[in-house]
């Protein structure tokens, strides 16, 4: 067997890789749906008669967890999927769809995987008391159909933002909760290395990873040449450190500088990004982001941050804002970079937070006299940019909407493929962004 997965060509293994996928999430669907069924034939209200009890088991979970060989928490899962997603009896023995209708269909289909199924379904839940029906169906609607093109990690942070529009009280809360959690444990282990475990809610960890990413930043640039192309002045030394140990390294020299050292980045390089509506802030209703950060945070928070010293609320693009610079300027200013974070909300291809992106013209500045303006700006990570002028991808900017043309060799059609936060956020329940013509 293994031999004969050696001897595959790179695209028959990409092939195999995607039938398996999907038969995966074919098997773990009918099997959510035998998880339900178990779940329901085992309820406390049938005593010792249920069908857990009577195959010795204390409940349908662990009945389940047998079977499959698996954990009891990947058990769990499967039982509360099955029981959100199946059909219903009404009292007069009618067959009533599926409480969650959108994400039902999905999983049957084998778009989505159980795992994005029950992220979902758990967040609809817990806002159903609170929030207005029709407005969560849509939502609903709206992530099934984000689940079978993002990552789960990257489905987790819209499904937050989505909580956070459904169930606007409901941040406050979890702030609440989160701030009465958080901790830090100093301790040394055997050899003598000191391990610190902290966790930290939202508000608390922002100027902390700020922080320790703008000193990251500076010295990974620093490595490597400039956007154009342009020789950078590197180390003497070369650093050959680990992010990991780039982190701890810029913890310590933070520390230091507390106690009394010098040589910090400059202010705007660790400012706290907050973005937010107008409205939020005049009304105190909504929601806001920390960027970095993938947990919403509330409007009184938002007040309260910005009483706090390096903190730049993102309310963009007024008229004392020069965000059009045209050819005057070369390298996209402080304030134009916040309005491309606001836009893009990371890098434009593959939703990576701003820190880690650069601004980059679109149509070169020194090249193709490209302006230094929104339009013919975009931010991007470094391996997106390397990609993106490699292949040949063309860039369009329409509507506030960033769009990936790819090259013949990728899509003879070279159909436009959607980008920047249209694509990795949450949209609004009436939002049709077109391509560019």
């Amino acid at each position: 067997m293994q031999a004969d997965v050696e001897q595959m060509s790179d695209a028959g293994l990409v092939a195999a890789t995607d039938t398996l996928g999907r038969l995966v999430r074919d098997a773990e669907a009918l099997l959510a749906r035998v998880a339900g069924e178990v779940a329901r034939r085992s309820g406390v209200e049938l005593g010792r008669e249920g069908l857990a009890k009577r195959q010795g088991f204390a409940t349908p979970t662990q009945l389940v967890a047998a079977a499959t060989g698996g954990a009891v928490a990947g058990a769990a899962r499967l039982v509360a999927v099955g029981r959100a997603t199946a059909s219903r009896v009404s009292l007069t023995g009618q067959r009533l769809p599926s409480k969650h209708p959108a994400v039902a269909e999905a999983l049957t289909a084998g778009s989505i995987s159980v795992d994005a199924a029950a992220a979902i379904t758990a967040m609809l839940d817990r806002v159903a008391l609170r929030a207005d029906p029709v407005q969560a169906q849509a939502v609903e609607v709206i992530l099934a159909g984000r689940a079978a093109d993002l990552t789960f990690d990257r489905l987790l942070r819209v499904i937050r933002e989505a909580e956070a529009r459904l169930d606007q009280d409901g941040v406050e809360l979890l702030e609440d909760q989160l701030r009465a959690e958080r901790s830090l444990h100093i301790r040394q282990d055997g050899n003598g290395m000191v391990l610190l475990t902290a966790r930290m809610d939202p508000e608390t960890a922002a100027p902390v990873k700020t922080a320790i990413e703008a000193i990251v930043t500076g010295q990974i640039r620093a490595r490597r040449a400039t956007p154009d192309g342009e020789l950078c002045a590197a180390p003497a030394v070369d650093d050959d450190r680990s992010i990991a140990q780039l982190q701890v390294d810029a913890l310590a020299m933070i520390a230091r500088h507390v106690l009394g050292c010098s040589g910090m980045p400059s202010a705007p390089a660790m400012a706290v990004i907050v973005r937010t509506d107008l409205d939020t802030l005049t009304t105190g209703l909504g929601h806001a982001r920390i960027d970095g950060l993938d947990q919403p945070v509330s409007a009184r928070t938002v007040r309260r941050l910005a009483a706090a010293a390096g903190l730049i609320p993102a309310v963009l693009g007024g008229q004392s804002l020069p965000l059009d610079l045209g050819r005057v300027a070369r390298l996209f200013t402080w304030p134009q970079r916040l309005a491309l974070g606001e836009r893009d909300g990371g890098c434009a291809s593959c939703g990576i937070d701003v820190a880690f992106t650069e601004a980059h013209h679109i149509r070169w500045w020194k090249q193709d006299a490209g302006p230094t303006n929104l339009d013919n700006g975009v931010l991007l990570c470094g391996p997106c940019h390397t990609r993106v002028h490699q292949d040949g991808w063309l860039i369009r900017v329409k509507d506030g909407q960033v769009w990936f043309i790819p090259p013949p060799h990728v899509d003879i059609e070279q159909k436009p493929r959607l980008g920047g936060k249209a694509r990795f956020g949450l949209p609004k329940t009436d939002d049709t962004g077109s391509p560019p013509g």
